[in-house]
């Protein structure tokens, strides 16, 4: 982009009109003028790239790292009443713990980058009976099931 830019400011100051360089490398016309005058104000300097930071990060690296700790340790542990780790309980945690509030949205979207694949617990009945249903299956079950009816010729 650095090259293209003096590429146009050179053309420029060539004699060619700005209008025909920002045809040439197909950009706007203003967008060449904005470069004439960064050239002038500040020469090369003006033409560089500069970064672009973006958003500042709401955690730290190490504050990342609690988080991923908090995960691997039971919800129980951290005051909830089942062993199910939820993207609103994690938001609940870290705005508790860190003062930094997350959408659960975006927290599903960032556990799954670290490989906390959504979990669903087993749904099993508070009073099931390993040892009965052990017994039920071989002799029950087959007396119950289903018999394949009889293939009878059919008649057309």
């Amino acid at each position: 982009m650095e090259e293209r830019r003096r590429h146009a400011v050179q053309r420029v100051l060539d004699g060619r009109a700005q209008k025909d360089v920002a045809s040439f490398l197909g950009v706007h016309p203003v967008t060449v003028a904005k470069w004439i005058a960064r050239h002038r104000v500040d020469r090369d300097d003006g033409l560089k790239a500069k970064p672009t930071p973006g958003r500042p990060r709401f955690l730290t690296d190490d504050q990342e790292k609690q988080v991923l700790g908090w995960v691997a340790e039971p919800p129980t542990k951290h005051g909830f009443g089942t062993d199910l780790w939820t993207a609103r309980r994690v938001a609940e945690v870290i705005h508790k713990k860190l003062g930094v509030r997350f959408h659960p949205n975006y927290l599903r979207e960032w556990l799954g980058k670290r490989n906390y694949t959504p979990q669903k617990p087993a749904r099993r009945a508070k009073q099931r009976n390993p040892e009965a249903i052990a017994r039920w299956v071989p002799e029950d079950w087959p007396r119950i099931q289903k018999r394949r009816a009889r293939s009878a010729p059919t008649s057309s």
